[in-house]
C-alpha cells in the first residue's frame, strides 16, 4: 500500500528526514512513533501529497506522490492533528460540505454520510453546532470526514491529543474499527498508544527509521532466563555456561547476575525458535535446582528506551 525509498527532506539547515525507507501492506495499521520532531509530521505529509520531498520516492497504491498527486490523495483520508472543522456549522451540514468537497455524487453522499456518522458514533450529534461539542467529539467528527470516502489509507496524526482518559479509549476503539476497511497509520510521540491500536511499529528519531517491527514479534525474543538456586551442592557456573552452550541453538550463556541466594544466566538463542524446553531437559538431566525459567520478553518501551540511549533496537 505504501513504498517509500530514501526519502530526504530538509527545512533550512534541519534535516526532517534522512533516507527513510519502508514498505506497509494493505489492512497493516502502522504506529508512526517518535518524540517531538523526529519527522513524523513531514513523511505523514509527504504521502498526502502536502510536501514535496528534496530526494527519494513515495508511492501510495501503486501511485506516485508527486506525479500522480490527485489521484494519491483521492485514496486517502487525512486527520491533521488539529482537525480542520467549521465550529458554525452542525455536524451534519459540515460532513455533506466536505462530501461536496470530495467529489463524492449526491446519490451517493447520504448512505456514505451516514455509514461514516455510524462508525464513529456521531447518530445523536448529528444536528449540533460543533461549537458545542467536546473535544472528543469534535476528534470523531474529524474521523468521521476523513472516512466519508471509504479511503484505502487512513493517515491520523496524534488522534488523541488533547482527549481526556474515557476520550482516548473511545477513539482507539474507533481506530480499530477503522481499520477492517483498509490501511491505518497512525503518529504519535506515546508508546501506549502504538501498542494500544496498531500491528506494527516504525521509530522514527532525528529524521531517521530506527527500527520497524511487529508488536506481536517484540512479546518474545530467542533469549532465555535461567534461574537456580543456591544450594551449596550445585555445579559450578563455569561448569553449566559449558552445558548450556553446548547447546545445538545456543549462540553463547552468560551470567547474567549473582543474588545472595540465586543465580541468573541469560543464554542467547542463534534462532527465534523456544530454548525453554532443551534448557529444561538440561537441568533436569544435570539436577539444577531449577527456580525459574522463561522466555525473555521486550516491550516497546524497552526497545524505544534503548534506540534513545543508541544502544540500537529491533529491525
Amino acid at each position: 500500500m505504501i513504498e517509500v525509498q530514501n526519502l530526504e527532506k530538509s527545512y533550512n539547515d534541519v534535516k526532517a528526514l534522512n533516507d527513510v525507507s519502508f514498505t506497509v501492506k494493505p489492512g497493516e495499521v502502522i504506529g508512526l512513533l517518535g518524540p517531538n520532531g523526529a519527522g513524523k509530521t513531514t513523511l505523514m505529509k509527504i504521502l498526502a501529497g502536502f510536501l514535496h520531498p528534496d530526494a527519494g520516492t513515495a508511492t501510495v497504491g501503486g501511485y506516485d506522490v508527486l506525479a500522480d498527486t490527485g489521484t494519491v490523495q483521492a485514496m486517502i483520508g487525512y486527520l491533521p492533528e488539529n482537525a480542520p472543522l467549521y465550529p458554525e456549522l452542525s455536524v451534519q451540514a459540515h460532513l455533506r460540505m466536505m462530501a461536496d468537497l470530495r467529489g463524492i455524487p449526491a446519490a451517493e453522499q447520504q448512505r456514505k454520510l451516514s455509514a461514516a456518522v455510524h462508525a464513529v458514533g456521531l447518530e445523536e450529534r448529528l444536528t449540533r453546532p460543533i461549537s458545542t461539542l467536546s473535544k472528543g467529539y469534535r476528534q470523531r467528527v474529524g474521523l468521521a470526514q476523513a472516512i466519508l470516502h471509504n479511503p484505502r489509507l487512513l493517515i491520523l496524526d496524534e488522534p488523541t491529543n488533547g482527549l481526556d482518559p474515557t476520550q482516548i479509549v473511545e477513539v482507539r476503539h474507533l481506530i480499530r474499527k477503522l481499520a477492517h476497511h483498509g490501511t491505518v497509520m497512525v503518529s504519535t510521540h506515546i508508546l501506549s498508544e502504538v501498542e494500544a491500536t496498531c500491528d506494527r511499529a516504525l521509530i522514527l528519531m532525528r529524521g531517521q527509521v530506527k527500527a520497524d517491527t511487529r508488536l506481536v514479534d517484540l512479546a518474545a525474543s530467542g533469549d532465555v532466563i535461567l534461574m537456580l538456586e543456591k544450594t551449596g551442592q550445585e555445579a559450578s557456573t563455569p561448569s553449566i555456561l559449558s552445558a548450556l552452550s553446548s547447546l545445538t541453538t545456543v549462540r553463547a550463556a552468560t551470567l547474567d547476575r549473582e543474588e545472595s541466594d540465586r543465580l541468573v544466566f541469560r543464554i542467547h538463542a542463534t534462532t527465534s525458535e523456544d530454548l525453554c524446553p532443551a534448557v529444561y531437559r538440561l537441568a533436569r538431566e544435570h539436577d539444577w535446582p531449577l527456580c525459574e525459567l522463561k522466555r525473555e520478553t521486550h516491550s516497546l518501551e524497552t526497545v524505544f528506551n534503548r534506540i534513545a540511549a543508541g544502544v540500537g533496537g529491533v529491525q
